[in-house]
């Protein structure tokens, strides 16, 4: 993991190193350390990282003994949900949430990210800090820069073309869009290997070429042309999916910050533009803890079964400060992301 990296998962951003926290920031920052919730769970990981691996040997071994039958199809959501599973991991390395030794961290990123799923370690890592650095700041969070979809209607003015369609349509689009996510992860790893330095990109290519050969290599063994290409459409399809619901109530919707108006301290930032989704264990595991957007966003060096522990103290500060703490259900929370595109793309449906 890079030294931007780890510094950001170490220390939130908005809080400078070396210096104290802002006033809002500091006391909820000492009771969360007093409490031990910033301490790695190094137990916890690995049985997390030894099941699933344990899980996705399982579905491998699956594929491999149905072969050449459509029944092996059965086993494409199992495929995408252990896949998902396998990006939270990923995530969580990435953040430090793991260990704080650097290179183990890049070694569990490198093997979940670009060795299990072909997806880069290394583009993740680079866009998702600047995503957590400044979250829905319209000129510096790249989670929210007009492509596909756009998220304001200063955004929306300028679409044109087939692009214009897809804007006054993305609400309904959305979810359909993220069938194809799980490609375009793939897609954006091996464009981003340009910007990587030369050692880095020698092992980050290395992986990502081992995971698509390993793949085929699979498929294309044990089944026909058509039934591989049928298993591996329905799996990233899936996969994609799977992602676009864990990652569609975070901070779609919420508050967008004014990139000429009052800089926000970092409580502000994190909690003003982000969302929580209530819910039990079922929810916390579907959602990989990032249901707890906010203490997450917050902490993002937290380890993720301390998320929930985490909560009330958060809520509770920000209910003394009078900062909006936003929690909803799951259902909702799809139908207020869903909303805000929808609004969105209203200007270029009544022209």
């Amino acid at each position: 993991m890079s030294q931007t990296a780890a510094v950001l998962a170490e220390h939130p951003p908005g809080v400078s190193v070396g210096q104290t926290p802002g006033s809002e920031f500091a006391s909820l920052l000492r009771t969360v350390k007093d409490k031990g919730l910033l301490q790695r769970r190094h137990g916890w990981y690995a049985r997390e990282i030894a099941v699933n691996a344990l899980a996705l040997a399982g579905v491998v071994t699956g594929v491999a003994l149905i072969g050449n039958s459509w029944w092996t199809l059965i086993l494409t959501p199992v495929l995408a949900v252990l896949a998902a599973r396998t990006a939270f991991i990923g995530h969580d390395a990435g953040h430090s949430q793991i260990t704080g030794n650097k290179s183990v961290s890049r070694l569990i990123g490198l093997i979940h990210g670009n060795l299990l799923l072909g997806r880069s370690y290394s583009w993740w890592n680079h866009k998702h800090n600047r995503h957590h650095a400044n979250p829905n700041h319209i000129d510096k969070d790249p989670d929210v820069v007009a492509d596909v979809l756009v998220f304001t209607c200063e955004q929306a003015k300028g679409r044109a073309g087939f692009r214009r369609w897809l804007t006054r349509n993305q609400a309904w689009l959305f979810f359909p869009l993220t069938l194809l996510e799980g490609v375009a992860l793939k897609v954006h790893g091996f464009q981003d290997l340009r910007r990587q330095p030369p050692r880095e990109r020698a092992v980050e290519a290395l992986l990502l070429v081992t995971h698509v050969v390993a793949y085929a290599t699979l498929l294309l063994t044990s089944m026909s042309l058509g039934k591989a290409l049928a298993f591996a459409a329905l799996h990233q399809a899936l996969f994609g999916l799977h992602l676009g619901m864990a990652f569609a109530p975070n901070h779609k919707g919420m508050d967008m910050p004014d990139p000429g108006g009052e800089r926000w301290g970092h409580l502000r930032r994190q909690v003003l533009t982000s969302r929580n989704v209530r819910g039990a264990v079922l929810t916390d595991w579907f959602l990989g803890g990032l249901n707890y957007q906010i203490e997450h966003h917050v902490f993002p060096g937290m380890p993720r079964p301390h998320l929930r522990r985490a909560q009330p103290l958060v809520r509770a500060h920000c209910q003394e400060l009078g900062i909006p703490y936003t929690e909803t259900g799951l259902v909702d929370s799809y139908r207020q992301a869903l909303r805000h595109m929808h609004e969105v793309g209203e200007p270029l449906r009544v022209e």
